[in-house]
């Protein structure tokens, strides 16, 4: 008579990850793959979920909000005139409603970027993505650029939310993005981010090397423009990215889930 072999089924979302030939737990299964040195829940929390194409409908963006619930994201980042409704669709939860501010060119005026946080903040905004006036950086007025950071964080921050303040590289020289760095840390900006997926080319491996070495400790890296698979959001999380923006958030976290499983 055959025998009958009894199989633990492990739920891939809550299946923790371990080191290649190591054992953490006494139930652990083997890898499938070295240096698998995360958890789905810290994947999926490295994931802003991009829903900012002007092409999107409403019915677009409840479903990208009702997905990134079901799949644990960090949040949404969602269209300004639909973050109250993208706050409510995620209240109670874990996933945090974000949207932007001078979204994509940085062109606004200072007192029109506060307009937006004040109304970001009023209608459930928990982490803003601001884009640096370019035109400024570029022109070396670092005195307008400083003042307008500072402004929008303390604005955020009395309010206990947080800020990640986007550079767009792809515009930018090396010293400029340098300078950025110091500038944030200064000012006590949440995090650096490197483009807003809008502009010529989006994150790369150098841009990010380059924000973590000049920026302080305190102030955490987030990528964007470009990270489409699960390989590439690790490429970038070894580099000390806490967080990446994208589109694509379905297929990475069902690539991870499936790795580890």
């Amino acid at each position: 008579m055959a025998r009958r072999v009894r199989r633990r089924i492990f739920p891939p979302v809550q299946m923790v990850c371990l080191h290649f030939g190591t054992a953490r737990g006494r139930n652990s299964l083997p890898l499938m793959e070295p240096n698998m040195d995360y958890t789905y829940d810290e994947i999926a929390k490295m994931i802003d979920h991009s829903l900012l194409p002007p092409s999107l409908t409403v019915e677009d963006l409840d479903h990208g909000c009702r997905m990134a619930l079901e799949y644990k994201c960090a949040s949404v980042c969602i269209m300004p005139y639909h973050l109250k409704r993208c706050a409510g669709l995620l209240r109670g939860s874990t996933v945090k409603a974000s949207t932007t501010i001078g979204f994509p060119h940085g062109g606004h005026a200072t007192a029109i970027k506060l307009a937006e946080t004040k109304q970001a903040l009023s209608d459930g905004g928990e982490e803003l993505d601001m884009v640096v006036n370019i035109s400024k950086v570029l022109s070396g007025d670092w005195a307008y650029v400083r003042s307008e950071i500072k402004a929008i964080v303390d604005l955020a921050h009395a309010q206990g939310q947080k800020v990640k303040v986007i550079f767009e590289n792809c515009y930018l020289k090396e010293f400029h993005k340098i300078r950025l760095c110091e500038i944030c840390g200064e000012v006590g900006a949440d995090w650096v981010k490197t483009s807003t997926g809008f502009g010529t080319s989006g994150a790369t491996i150098e841009d990010v090397k380059l924000m973590r070495a000049h920026s302080p400790a305190h102030v955490q890296i987030k990528a964007a423009g470009g990270i489409r698979t699960l390989d590439g959001l690790l490429e970038y999380r070894a580099l000390g990215v806490t967080r990446v923006g994208a589109s694509k958030t379905k297929d990475i976290l069902e690539d991870c889930r499936r790795r580890l499983i």
